[in-house]
């Protein structure tokens, strides 16, 4: 009879994980092609235990010796995978206490989608956005917010609109909409009172967190109303960012535009 390896060993090169003999404990994950390098494959067997939140946000991961007995390969295999979601900022290592699942409420992840910089490129000059929720409304989807969101138009979704201060100077106008479903209970008083970035309480209270985003930019020029809640005068021209951000699985979870002015800050993006 033949009997799985249980020892932990790498592909030789040209080799994949398809090709060996290891036991059950590594099965394929769900979108990994059979050709990818063994460490990939590691990587996203890792992905789908933090989709099916076998591990919440904030929690500690086991560690890669027992990673890689549970896979049946070697450390090395592990850390690699392990490396390049930290890049992602998914999972963030910490010296002597070991590799936990990212949150928003990280001070190296919470601001990894605000891309504006004051023109000294300190982005502790201004502190903290000052943020006035002015409403947050249930509604029927557009064919435009369904057509981003992958949902029906006429779905439920919420809509909610914000002003971002910096220095006390009114700089960013967001409309965003999120599918109403695994948002019940959110309120506009529930987003005034919570003092942290809005993805972490996405995170704690609704179990939904945003891996990564995709954005469009361009110039515009503000209708009157938004020229109010900016104060600005017309024909100020502003940046347009509209971002469709996903949860994992590349589930979209939130459409989001965004008005930015761009006076005194520029928008920066670090491309790799």
């Amino acid at each position: 009879m033949h009997m799985a390896r249980t020892s932990s060993i790498d592909a030789p090169p040209g080799q994949t994980v398809a090709d060996l003999s290891v036991g059950p404990a590594l099965a394929m994950a769900p979108g990994t092609p059979a050709f990818s390098p063994l460490y990939q494959q590691i990587k996203g067997l890792i992905l789908q235990s933090l989709q099916s939140g076998e591990w919440k946000s904030g929690a500690a991961i086991p560690s890669e010796l027992e990673l890689a007995a549970r896979y049946r390969v070697s450390q090395g295999t592990v850390r690699k995978a392990i490396d390049e979601l930290a890049v992602e900022n998914l999972l963030v290592r910490r010296q002597g206490k070991g590799t936990f699942v990212a949150t928003h409420a990280e001070q190296q992840v919470q601001y990894r989608f605000l891309k504006l910089v004051p023109d000294s490129g300190d982005l502790n000059r201004d502190g903290p956005a000052q943020r006035t929720i002015i409403d947050c409304k249930r509604l029927r989807a557009s064919a435009e917010v369904a057509r981003g969101l992958t949902i029906r138009a006429g779905d439920a979704v919420l809509q909610v609109r914000r002003v971002l201060a910096f220095a006390g100077i009114p700089t960013i106008l967001e409309d965003l909409w999120l599918p109403a479903g695994p948002f019940k209970g959110l309120t506009a008083e529930r987003l005034r009172s919570y003092d942290g970035p809005m993805y972490a309480l996405f995170e704690a209270e609704f179990g939904v967190r945003m891996v990564r985003a995709q954005e469009k930019i361009r110039a515009v020029l503000p209708d009157e109303a938004q020229c109010g809640m900016l104060a600005v005068p017309a024909g100020t021209p502003l940046l347009s960012v509209e971002r469709l951000a996903y949860t994992y699985n590349d589930t979209p979870m939130e459409l989001r535009q965004g008005l930015y002015l761009t006076d005194k800050h520029f928008y920066r993006n670090e491309l790799h």
